[in-house]
């Protein structure tokens, strides 16, 4: 009765169903897992209240691209926010959700079972994604040495007569790596000698650990690119729903592939028009989230390095980005028995490394918004445990 793309294991793996048994008890546990920024402190100002009580959203204009005024506030964003990365509202097209992006890209670029390439490590969601559009994962693996860096000779063994993409998480997810300079370089080379697309995931680009702003591919020009972005990490607003898709590059690609998203964006008139009238203002709130979870990151960050270096066994890897960091743990059993064990034992909720497609057991994933005192509880309960 079904259709073979959504003939997944329905059922909880061992992890959720523990957690969902610790929840049943009524336990107290420390969630060190948090991604909702709603549900750590942040806070925003009224006029996300003011900006949504507009009564030009009682009138019906649909924009396939979406209305100009909320492109152009996106623009105005990246002016602001990447010096240098100016582009044409016209390139950009609003979606609700980087997942739609994805979405409408993979379907912009790939027949059925078409190929693309995705970084391993990384983010869990792009399985489900590409089985919804029919498309073929083939992961290239991200190398380890004093910082992460893609695997380049394994990224070139992976093309075949099917590949159509190479998605980037910038910095990725869990790893917090950025893509370097180089590495731009070198896959602007590598997509012209095929003929692929950079497929470029940014929702964590504003939240580096240094003072350092990476540039935006955005502003990527020498490889036909898309760029995904949107307010749920920005502004820390994931419930207003509202992403992006930039394309850069070849001005003809880029006019060929606009016509094609323009197209697939009027199917469907997903972005909802309050949201699209209030985007200034969302994307606004940033000024004051931003610093604030940059802190958080900071103090996090601090706290962890301060009680690995109390023990020998446990090292944090080298992270430059993002919300997350990754514990390199002695292998004595598989990651997912590990925080299950941790999850039974302590009360501590914290991802196993296999939920990120980790080569190899031995790493535990853990959030950095998490609310600092509970953060630095959980940590110590785990490297107690880890180290006795």
């Amino acid at each position: 009765m079904f259709s073979k793309r959504t003939d997944w294991k329905l059922t909880h793996n061992r992890f959720t169903e523990t957690q969902h048994q610790l929840e049943k008890s009524g336990r107290a546990v420390l969630d060190l897992t948090v991604s909702n920024p709603t549900r750590v402190g942040v806070q925003h100002d009224e006029r996300i209240f003011q900006s949504l009580l507009n009564p030009k959203a009682l009138d019906y204009d649909p924009q396939p691209k979406g209305m100009l005024s909320a492109r152009e506030a996106v623009v105005n964003y990246y002016r602001d926010q990447y010096k240098g990365s100016d582009f044409d509202p016209e390139s950009l097209i609003l979606t609700t959700s980087t997942s739609e992006g994805y979405s409408y890209v993979f379907r912009l670029l790939c027949n059925p079972q078409e190929e693309i390439l995705v970084p391993k490590p990384s983010y869990p969601l792009f399985e489900f994604l590409a089985d919804l559009q029919d498309v073929k994962l083939v992961p290239y693996p991200l190398l380890y040495d004093h910082g992460w860096q893609i695997d380049f000779p394994s990224l070139n063994n992976a093309v075949t007569s099917k590949t159509r993409a190479v998605v980037l998480v910038h910095p990725n997810n869990p790893t917090g790596s950025y893509v370097s300079q180089s590495e731009q370089n070198a896959l602007n080379k590598f997509c012209n000698e095929h003929g692929l697309a950079l497929i470029v995931d940014e929702v964590f680009l504003d939240y580096s650990h240094d003072a350092a702003r990476r540039p935006t591919f955005a502003a990527n020009n020498a490889a036909l690119t898309f760029t995904l972005s949107g307010l749920s990490k920005i502004s820390a607003l994931p419930q207003m729903k509202l992403a992006w898709i930039v394309t850069s590059g070849p001005a003809e690609q880029v006019h060929a592939a606009m016509q094609r998203l323009e197209v697939i964006a009027d199917t469907y008139l997903s972005v909802n028009a309050p949201i699209q009238l209030a985007t200034a203002v969302l994307l606004d709130q940033r000024r004051i989230v931003q610093s604030f979870l940059l802190t958080r990151l900071q103090v996090n960050l601090e706290e962890f390095d301060q009680q690995l270096s109390r023990q020998k066994l446990c090292v944090r890897l080298h992270v430059e980005g993002g919300w997350y960091a990754v514990l390199r743990v002695p292998v004595t059993q598989s990651d997912e028995d590990l925080a299950i064990a941790i999850m039974k034992n302590l009360s501590v909720l914290v991802h196993p490394g296999h939920f990120y497609d980790f080569a190899s057991d031995g790493y535990l994933v853990v959030s950095l918004i998490t609310e600092p005192k509970e953060f630095s509880e959980g940590i110590k309960r785990v490297l107690d445990f880890l180290n006795r």
